[in-house]
């Protein structure tokens, strides 16, 4: 088995076809089919494109902050590699045990989006579900994803072609419908006054499109979390990245004006309207009929489901990969005596994401803000903190601690895309909590970074390690590197 920096057991055999295609498989499931009314509503109006530009702008800066720290240390592990290796120097095992922290909350987060878009998308076919079914069916789809991954999962490769090959079809159905049927009037008509940037009430507007659209390409960075498994990461992982972006903006785009050429975007904003619940199946409704229709909400229920099942699988790995290498807590090492799981990672990230499903479904009014929408806006400033803005730090942090690692890749225009990506994630954070009035995901974020600090003194002082310890300094990858020119010159 092995460990989360790539020691042996993982070998070099994804290539740039392959790394390109599962960024892409992991950014497009079933978020642009649930996000569209979303993104409507925040801008008021069909220049909603802009918040696609505006997300497919940040990604491909943040994408960029990926880029280099994965060429330079493509282990496997993404963020938890890069934050223990820019900051063990003055804050020891920290910031990887934040992150994790962290990643405890955000990837169920993200899982219970798509089990909220599943609810949504169910009540095409099933008109007259209630809040309370709604609440049954989406705590039954999380129960039957656990059931289904207390086992050996010997399959999953084969499951990962199907969710792609379902979601490809249920995409490519929405957009040829949509074009067949196009009405430029609907998609390029803006209302009156759509820009006015002396407006507060655009800016708070935008933050909340650019949110969506973060969200809907996130997944981008997949490859950097799979670094010991790509061929020439200096090479395949820059390129991975930049391509998976351009290529889903692009799908994105067609996506996004193909439904508002087919469907007014007034619609996407009533709350008795199909469209403002499940706009692909509106969409095929009024272009081919209710049996297509029908047929392509199945096939984004199954997207749904798949999209829960896999991000559960990989997201409870992150606190046993960590636990394994000492740097969270023992319990969550442990895996199942017959199956071979960790138990603890699964059970834990199933209620949280059944617990933040049910949260976003009963907070405030769902009218003005639908439990989506909280739910990205919770998982977004969660991961703005202890992600985003620490390995924009990290770059730099890196850089100047190690100046003689080999960076097969370095961003370009440093630090400008630091500097986007930085302003694009604090525009996030900052207009959160005015973007969604009694919610309030500054305070909850703050709150969960302040609960992983006391949890991390408690562990650190049972571990013995800083600041109840000595800092342990390993620069894994610079070593190897020192090794490697060692044994090079020796031969």
């Amino acid at each position: 088995m092995s460990d989360a920096t790539g020691s042996p057991g993982l070998s070099r055999k994804v290539g740039l076809f392959q790394a390109t295609a599962i960024n892409m498989s992991q950014m497009c499931g079933i978020g642009p089919f649930v996000t569209i009314p979303l993104m409507v509503a925040a801008f008021g109006g069909p220049q909603a494109i802009i918040g696609w530009i505006a997300g497919a702008i940040l990604a491909l800066a943040d994408g960029l902050i990926w880029a280099e720290l994965g060429a330079s240390q493509p282990g496997s592990g993404g963020t938890y590699v890069y934050l223990r290796e820019a900051f063990q120097y003055r804050t020891g095992k920290l910031m990887p045990f934040l992150f994790v922290w962290t990643a405890m909350l955000f990837i169920p987060l993200i899982m219970s989006t798509g089990v909220q878009g599943l609810v949504q998308y169910l009540g095409y076919l099933w008109p007259s579900i209630t809040t309370g079914q709604g609440d049954v069916v989406g705590v039954a789809v999380v129960a039957l994803v656990i059931v289904l991954l207390w086992r050996k999962v010997e399959n999953i490769g084969k499951l990962t072609v199907v969710m792609w090959a379902v979601m490809i079809l249920s995409v490519a159905a929405v957009i040829l419908a949509a074009f067949t049927h196009f009405h430029p009037s609907l998609a390029f008509t803006w209302p009156a006054g759509a820009i006015q940037l002396t407006h507060g009430s655009f800016w708070i507007g935008f933050a909340s499109g650019l949110t969506i659209g973060i969200y809907d390409y996130l997944g981008y960075n997949t490859t950097a979390y799979m670094g010991a498994e790509i061929k020439n990461p200096g090479r395949v992982m820059p390129r991975s990245i930049i391509w998976s972006i351009v290529a889903i903006m692009a799908i994105y785009l067609l996506l996004q004006i193909g439904v508002l050429g087919v469907v007014p975007w007034h619609d996407m904003l009533d709350p008795k309207n199909v469209a403002s619940q499940s706009v692909a199946s509106a969409v095929l409704e009024k272009t081919f009929g209710k049996g297509a229709a029908d047929v392509v909400t199945v096939l984004i229920l199954i997207t749904a489901l798949a999209s829960v099942f896999t991000g559960l699988l990989g997201g409870s790995r992150v606190p046993f990969d960590a636990a394994r290498d000492k740097v969270f807590f023992k319990s969550f090492g442990r895996l199942h005596p017959k199956h071979q799981f960790p138990v603890l990672g699964l059970v834990t990230m199933g209620v949280v994401t059944a617990a933040g499903f049910l949260f976003a479904r009963h907070v405030g009014n769902t009218a003005t803000h639908p439990p989506l929408a909280i739910l990205i806006t919770l998982l977004t400033t969660v991961m703005v903190i202890i992600q985003a803005l620490a390995q924009i730090a990290a770059v730099t942090v890196l850089r100047k601690r190690q100046p003689n690692l080999a960076r097969p890749y370095k961003m370009l225009l440093y630090p400008l895309p630091s500097v986007v990506a930085g302003i694009g994630w604090l525009v996030i954070y900052g207009f959160a909590d005015k973007a969604n009035p009694g919610v309030h995901p500054i305070e909850w974020s703050i709150g969960w970074v302040v609960l992983g600090v006391v949890a991390y003194a408690i562990w650190s002082r049972v571990e013995k390690v800083w600041p109840f310890g000595p800092k342990e300094i390993r620069e894994q990858y610079l070593e190897e590197q020192r090794a490697a020119e060692l044994a090079g010159s020796a031969s």
